[in-house]
């Protein structure tokens, strides 16, 4: 079974157009797509994870 797709966080923000600090508020809120945290301190967020959250993004919308 292949691995998911995983996102480092900079990819992330240029899609959904958004700065680091209003990313980490929304997180805060627990309104961002999870999180996954790597030994080195780096965060990545899986393809699965970010398309589930456009989809609540767009029925929250609708």
């Amino acid at each position: 079974m292949a691995r998911p797709k995983m996102l480092k966080l900079p990819e992330v923000l240029e899609e959904i157009d958004m700065s680091r600090a209003a990313f980490y508020r929304m997180r805060a809120r627990g309104q961002a797509p999870r999180l996954c945290k790597l030994p080195n301190g780096q965060v990545r967020v899986s393809r699965a994870d970010l398309d589930a959250w456009w989809e609540s993004c767009e029925e929250r919308a609708a």
